[in-house]
């Protein structure tokens, strides 16, 4: 019986992340949720006897939820974090033209960051117009962007 219940809470868990739209939390973050979610309710389930032990599967799949969103966030923020020092790293020491590149091993997500025009603006500011990709899973996306120099010494995209 309980096999039959985890099977089916995978499949959901499947379906459900399959379906995520792109302004929703990341892969990770869903998948996170929903299997903490089900172990939560499944050791919810172990505690008590008749209504008590329904209102500890609940309270068991609402924390195990909450505890597999934060762990499922900062996988998505290891990937951030890796591309953020990239791209930070390139505009400040990379000769125009030239891509660094950073791959996240854990998730094997990865990417490019590629400087192509240096130029300063009429109030003194720096700026770098900068060319980056992103793979994930298989699946490449490119974007421009211009990013100026701060006051304290970062890059911040425009």
């Amino acid at each position: 019986m309980k096999l039959k219940s985890i099977l089916a809470a995978v499949i959901v868990a499947a379906f459900a992340t399959a379906c995520a739209r792109g302004d929703e939390p990341g892969p990770k973050q869903t998948i996170g949720t929903l299997g903490g979610a089900v172990l939560g309710g499944l050791l919810g389930s172990e505690i008590g006897s008749g209504s008590g032990r329904l209102w500890a599967t609940g309270a068991g799949a609402v924390l195990g939820a909450l505890a597999g969103s934060e762990v499922g966030k900062s996988l998505d923020r290891a990937d951030q974090l890796y591309m953020s020092q990239t791209t930070q790293a390139a505009l400040e020491h990379t000769k125009t033209g030239t891509t660094s590149t950073w791959n996240n091993p854990d998730s094997g997500h990865s990417g490019t960051v590629t400087p192509i025009d240096t130029y300063q603006r009429s109030d003194g500011i720096y700026c770098r117009e900068f060319q980056q990709t992103v793979i994930v899973a298989g699946e490449e996306q490119q974007a421009y962007g211009t990013a100026c120099r701060q006051p304290d010494g970062t890059w911040k995209v425009q």
